[in-house]
């Protein structure tokens, strides 16, 4: 006999069932609606229809499209952008590269990064000399410092770097700080409300918080940009950790990571604003933070950023032009290879077409997955003429593409969905052969200490080892 708790236990039961239903069939529609690779449609929808509550869970916390969502409102964006733009103007180079022309024209476009001259470039290829040089600067500011770290550890090194910058901060120097919430998830609250105590601004970007946590988790700012004063900045690799200090247990870190001194800086600025104004709704666009500076050397470069809401995949883009018209050769470093589809097939195309494409990995990595799908690319890449080598000195974190003598860039992308579609990152697109020269000597000494991938002896590796790594390979969007 039927009691009028267990009718009302029913009741609410299939009102559950009917919300959750409900929930379930729009989920599939908004997938659908969103026009989106039709192959990432099709497995969103898979996982919906055969997995309903795991895969409503995934698509909920990795799935969900922030195109639509804006960084910064467009009368923001004008107001903030008007300073450097009347800069930009000033130092932009008129006549940009042969034979770069369309792929300077295509990033001014899609991502405001204008062709900027009379820059000089230094090139660091280790934390500690990159870490001295960056305290020099920073000891020196005299206006203000902007600090931004996808990882900002709470160690020795990180310790060292927030006591001087609290000591500037008492100096009166303005000191703002960003870091992402993910990145540096293992720093403590109390490290960095010290540095609140003490006059800096501090603020975590993509704040995870439960109700937000769908939103912002998969989203990440991996930028490493320092500011110091306006006139240098440094972009690359390097976050701010001991690990980056001391190596691994198998080896060094090795890294790139640039200085930069000149009118490019302010480009860094108009990033940092960009990100700080997302991070904290402030939005500060006075003239003092971009001053005119005085020629430096003779590197004209490009700043390009790119963002999971943004219309264009920038920085994706952008390689894609660099690898469809090398001609000669094409060299490579990046910690992880989980390259999207158009990555893979402009790399293979210019192997098959006779340009010496190089690309060179970590022997060991930092992540098993990443390691075990990145591994399921090797065979496609090398069938087409791609030459794999595996650096064994250590682990080789730098993130860099050189191309024909003429061009180099150097920031914080890896060649990985993550970088071209779900970080914020950012990227020095450097014209100058003298750099390029540097970074070629640069690779060539670190293919001494690499050893390469033959196919014929990558066949014969376990069926075992193989199906795992293609397996996994169906997680790189997620990696």
């Amino acid at each position: 006999m039927l009691t009028l708790a267990d009718t009302s236990g029913s009741l609410f039961t299939l009102i559950l069932e009917a919300l959750f239903l409900i929930v379930w069939v729009g989920t599939i529609i908004v997938v659908i609606t969103e026009n989106r690779n039709p192959v990432k449609t099709l497995a969103w929808v898979m996982v919906l229809v055969f997995l309903p509550v795991i895969g409503f869970i995934l698509y909920i916390f990795f799935g969900m499209d922030m195109r639509r969502t804006r960084i910064i409102g467009k009368r923001s964006l004008s107001k903030l952008s008007q300073k450097p733009l009347l800069n930009f103007a000033d130092y932009a180079v008129s006549t940009p590269p042969a034979p770069y022309e369309k792929l300077v024209n295509m990033m001014k476009r899609a991502s405001f990064s204008y062709l900027l001259g009379d820059n000089k470039v230094q090139v660091f290829v280790d934390f500690p000399m990159m870490l001295q040089d960056m305290l020099r600067s920073i000891a020196s500011a005299k206006h203000h410092i902007h600090v931004q770290f996808y990882i900002f550890m709470d160690d020795a090194v990180g310790r060292f770097l927030r006591d001087v910058l609290i000591d500037k901060a008492r100096q009166g120097v303005k000191v703002r700080l960003l870091y992402d919430d993910v990145g540096s998830w293992k720093a403590k609250n109390r490290f960095f409300r010290e540095m609140k105590e003490a006059g800096i601004e501090v603020y975590p970007f993509g704040e995870v918080k439960f109700a937000a946590l769908s939103q912002r988790v998969n989203y990440r700012n991996h930028r490493k940009v320092v500011i110091v004063d306006g006139e240098v900045g440094y972009i690359g690799g390097m976050n701010v950790a001991e690990r980056y200090y001391k190596g691994v247990s198998w080896g060094q870190w090795r890294d790139t990571h640039l200085r930069i001194d000149g009118m490019a800086v302010n480009a860094l600025q108009m990033s940092f604003f960009v990100d700080w104004y997302y991070a904290t709704r402030e939005l500060v666009s006075n003239a003092v933070y971009f001053p005119k500076v005085s020629r430096q050397g003779n590197t004209d470069m490009q700043i390009v950023t790119s963002y999971p809401m943004g219309e264009w995949k920038s920085i994706m883009q952008g390689l894609l032009q660099v690898i469809s018209q090398s001609r000669r050769y094409l060299y490579i470093q990046t910690p992880y290879f989980l390259p999207t589809e158009p990555i893979l097939m402009a790399l293979r195309n210019a192997a098959l077409a006779g340009v010496d494409v190089r690309l060179m990995v970590p022997r060991r990595g930092d992540s098993l997955l990443a390691d075990l799908a990145s591994h399921s690319y090797y065979k496609e890449a090398m069938t087409a003429g791609i030459k794999i080598y595996q650096y064994e000195a250590g682990y080789l974190h730098s993130k860099v593409v050189l191309a024909d003598d003429n061009f180099v860039t150097v920031g914080s992308t890896n060649i990985d969905f993550r970088s071209f579609e779900h970080n914020f990152e950012i990227n020095a697109f450097i014209y100058d052969p003298e750099v390029v020269r540097e970074m070629k000597r640069i690779f060539m000494y670190d293919l001494e200490h690499s050893k390469r991938v033959v196919v014929s002896e990558w066949r014969k590796r376990p069926l075992w080892n193989r199906f795992w790594e293609s397996l996994v390979r169906l997680l790189s969007p997620l990696l």
